[in-house]
């Protein structure tokens, strides 16, 4: 038997999976993500409430229906979904239902308005947002050898790896359109098929309305030549080592992702059209206002961070609108987020 065969070596995408989400995974872990890592949910309310006007967005495109969902994909302890439903004006919070999609358990205090589940619903009408999910759905990685061919990274669960068989089939054919390997001994690429499949199922589930995808993004003009593949525990970058000690997470090619009609802008671009733009307030509020200008002050630090250049301002948004032709969805929705955005292309 092969030291393969044995389970000592396996791809990067088995190891994550069990390192991840196996009984002893990274995100079972009591503490939750908030203990490791900092997300735009976790920097500020402000993204919260962002959420909300999008999903209101959505409401006035559906035509405001009977029941409006929410769904939160990858979803922590429920901290935006908690967040979305209780920044929703009454007779629309009035319509919502809200779902949190987590393999944790549900937390005690949780809003009874969430239904906690382990799989995503089907037939949601409204929004599902995905903050930080893609990153973390396990993939493989192929490296360079010196001929030049593209092979499969194999790894240990004490993170030293090795080059395994050559990458083929479906993975070889995604490499090929979205991420191309020159014949350069060592260079590497993230083969985000998987990631690909995931998040057309988790649209699947959307009858009508949005889905959005929130995530550290790249493009096939400017994939990294050595890919992204990192592991975060407590706040600090470490190596991956899939042993369940650490996230182990590798930037989404979201291009790749897009389904027809799906359009990416920037986390700033699209927070802006939001209603957050993280401009300072007027210096007289201080003298005349002095508690109000100090929280205007805060918020302004918050939305600036939100939409910073070079940090959580350069995430890709995936927006994935589903069911919406008959509605006036450029016009309700979209009309500041996806100015000069073109479409995707049928791949």
């Amino acid at each position: 038997m092969t030291a393969e065969a044995r389970g000592d070596w396996q791809g990067w995408r088995a190891a994550a999976e069990d390192a991840l989400y196996g009984p002893d995974g990274f995100y079972r872990r009591p503490e939750g993500p908030a203990g490791h890592f900092r997300t735009s949910v976790h920097a500020s309310a402000l993204f919260a409430g962002a959420v909300a006007r999008l999903l209101c967005r959505v409401d006035e495109a559906l035509g405001r229906p009977a029941e409006l969902g929410f769904v939160d994909m990858a979803a922590g302890r429920g901290e935006l979904a908690a967040g979305v439903l209780a920044a929703l004006p009454a007779e629309v919070a009035s319509r919502a239902r809200g779902y949190a999609v987590e393999i944790a358990d549900r937390p005690e205090a949780l809003d009874h308005r969430i239904e906690w589940l382990a799989e995503p619903p089907k037939g949601i009408t409204g929004l599902l947002f995905a903050n930080e999910w893609l990153d973390n759905v396990p993939l493989e990685i192929a490296e360079t050898d010196p001929e030049g061919v593209p092979r499969r990274v194999l790894v240990r669960r004490d993170g030293r790896e090795r080059l395994g068989e050559p990458v083929s089939g479906a993975e070889a054919d995604w490499l090929a359109r979205w991420w191309p390997l020159p014949a350069e001994e060592g260079v590497r690429a993230e083969i985000g098929l998987p990631r690909d499949e995931a998040w057309a199922s988790a649209v699947a589930g959307v009858e009508r309305g949005l889905a959005v995808a929130v995530d550290y993004a790249h493009t096939v003009d400017a994939r990294p030549p050595f890919g992204t593949l990192t592991g975060f525990r407590e706040g600090r970058g470490k190596a991956p080592v899939p042993d369940g000690s650490c996230d182990i997470t590798a930037h989404v090619a979201l291009d790749a992702c897009a389904l027809p009609g799906g359009r990416v802008l920037t986390q700033r671009d699209a927070l802006r059209a939001l209603g957050i733009t993280g401009a300072r307030p007027p210096l007289a509020l201080a003298s005349t206002q002095p508690t109000a200008y100090v929280r205007a002050l805060a918020s302004a630090g918050e939305a600036a961070e939100l939409t910073a250049p070079g940090g959580l301002g350069d995430f890709g948004w995936l927006l994935q609108p589903v069911g919406l032709a008959d509605a006036p969805f450029e016009a309700l929705l979209v009309e500041a987020l996806l100015v000069d955005v073109p479409d995707h292309e049928e791949q």
